[in-house]
């Protein structure tokens, strides 16, 4: 059984699905101190999670059975993306669940800023009237600027267009065409758009890129009476600049949902003139709690289950059928490089991989990271996997390239890879006959049908007569079946250079080996040891 382990609320409706799931057992514990989630986590192959767990580099290092990380929410600046990509774990969040929700508490907050009803609430239960001191403005035909333009974005653009706001938009992953599908004008900069606002409201992750995005520098750009939103994360909005601007009268009012420490022991901006704060609402409604509770758990069931990748930040996102199509092109990818890792002799430098005919059309990369963790596996001690092995290879200095093809040539599918280390260059490449069947097709320049599983002795000679028949005796001899064997000569015709891969049962004695090398015609001999022919991937169930 997978266990999942929950430290954060969680619905009742999520909970259930996991219940439900006779392969999944639940482990619900919330208030875990630092040091009791990383103890928990040793016995977890996945992990749901809210906005009170931090999962830091300490508490994910040395999690080899913790497979996936999920959080039931949008913002992932609580884990440790970098740590747990290197420790192979698969961070995937539930971008969906909460986006109607945020966008209702962004345009909410907005519009209590246009018309100032925190203050007019306050001096109302004090008893006051000030009706006149409290004139407020009316957001129809009002400039309102959206940084970021993913589903939280996009949803608060379409309810302002239906106020009648003009919106404008950033995100540097988006094009003009698409934003204009959508009514937004976009804008290149974040320098430009800030200075063409009336309203400003920020929806990006909180990175090192949009940490203090929002700045005393950008402030003193914008239009005078400007207000400003952040229903996103603390810290893309600069709480002290933000502050001086609400002190010196340059942004008339500004509105929080979010801040850098929650709760905010710093009460300089909460207590800022025009200041209108609430505590992280954004996705506080039982609509969006119960959808991001369902969501989190179908992803991490699927995930478990079927091998299924969805919202993943650290990864390529993958169905269940399209996962269940690529396991076979993994599973080649990631025994070529298992095969070349013990091929090659010399520092790793450079790879370069070939996809021709169906295969060209797929999640290639993804065969890449299988091949690269295949490559490097023997390299460290931490596991390798699909998650992190192009981090590994990338730290190593090493360079992997694609090159692709949909060419169909004599194999409908075929798989090639180069590796290039300080002692030459080493290639092999390899193909699927239906779904299971997986076959070494070349060996350098040698053509060949050979099997790539158990373990192969492999050997290059002269092509003479009596030579098999030699190597034949000396296995016998030493109690070694031999169970297929596959040969390649360079010329269709008898003599010059030839390689034969042979797939032997059992072990083949260092005996037997130097035997086989004493021979005349014999320049090499390699023994390769691969997985048996119906074993799966650790990490590909």
């Amino acid at each position: 059984m997978y266990r999942v382990l929950i430290t954060d609320n969680l619905s009742p409706a999520g909970l259930k699905i996991l219940e439900d799931n006779p392969e999944i057992e639940v482990d619900v514990r919330s208030g875990l101190s630092p040091e009791e989630v990383r103890e928990a986590l040793k016995s977890a192959d996945g992990i749901i999670i809210r906005s009170a767990t931090k999962l830091t580099e300490e508490i994910l290092q040395g999690q080899p059975r913790l497979k996936a990380i999920v959080r039931a929410g949008v913002g992932v600046d609580n884990i440790d993306r970098v740590a747990a990509t290197r420790e192979g774990i698969i961070v995937m969040n539930t971008p969906a669940g909460n986006t109607t929700s945020t966008a209702e508490q962004t345009i909410a907050l907005m519009m209590a800023l246009a018309r100032n009803i925190g203050p007019a609430y306050a001096t109302m239960k004090e008893g006051k009237w000030e009706r006149k001191k409290l004139t407020g403005t009316q957001v129809a035909g009002k400039t309102l600027a959206v940084i970021g333009l993913g589903r939280i974005g996009l949803s608060v653009a379409q309810r302002a267009q239906g106020l009648e706001m003009k919106v404008i938009g950033y995100d540097p992953f988006m094009s003009a065409e698409r934003a204009a599908e959508y009514g937004i004008e976009l804008y290149k900069e974040v320098d430009e758009i800030v200075k063409h606002c009336d309203f400003l409201t920020v929806h990006t992750p909180l990175t090192d890129e949009t940490r203090d995005l929002i700045n005393a520098e950008r402030i003193a750009t914008m239009r005078p009476g400007v207000r400003i939103i952040n229903c996103a994360r603390g810290g893309i909005i600069n709480e002290d600049d933000l502050a001086d601007a609400l002190e010196s009268g340059k942004v008339a009012g500004a509105a929080c949902d979010v801040f850098t420490q929650e709760p905010p022991e710093n009460r300089r901006l909460i207590d800022a003139p025009n200041m209108l704060a609430t505590p992280h609402l954004g996705a506080s409604t039982d609509e969006a709690q119960e959808m991001v509770a369902l969501e989190a758990a179908e992803i991490i069931t699927d995930f478990l289950t079927k091998n299924e990748i969805r919202h993943a930040i650290n990864m390529i996102p993958v169905s269940g059928a399209e996962m269940a199509d690529l396991k076979p092109h993994i599973e080649l990818g990631h025994r070529l490089g298992l095969f070349l890792s013990q091929q090659t002799s010399g520092s790793l430098k450079k790879v370069q991989i070939q996809y021709r005919g169906e295969v060209a059309e797929k999640q290639t990369k993804l065969i890449t990271s299988s091949f690269a963790a295949g490559l490097l596996s023997n390299s460290f001690e931490a596991e390798i996997n699909i998650v992190n092995a192009t981090v590994f290879a990338k730290d190593r200095g090493i360079d992997i390239s694609e090159d692709k093809s949909t060419e169909v040539g004599t194999l409908s599918t075929l798989i090639s890879a180069t590796v290039e280390t300080e002692d030459g260059k080493f290639s092999a490449a390899g193909t699927i006959f239906g779904q299971d069947f997986l076959r070494l097709t070349k060996l350098d320049e040698f053509y060949l049908d050979g099997y790539l599983d158990g373990n192969l002795l492999i050997y290059r000679h002269n092509d003479v007569p009596g030579l098999i028949g030699y190597i034949g005796t000396v296995l016998g001899n030493h109690k070694v079946n031999i169970a297929h064997m596959a040969l390649g000569r360079l010329q269709n015709q008898p003599g010059g250079e030839a390689i034969a891969v042979l797939n032997v049962d059992g072990d083949v004695p260092d005996e037997a080996i130097a035997e086989v090398s004493s021979h005349k015609d014999v320049s090499c001999v390699k023994l390769i040891k691969m997985p048996p022919a119906t074993a799966p991937l650790s990490w590909l169930q």
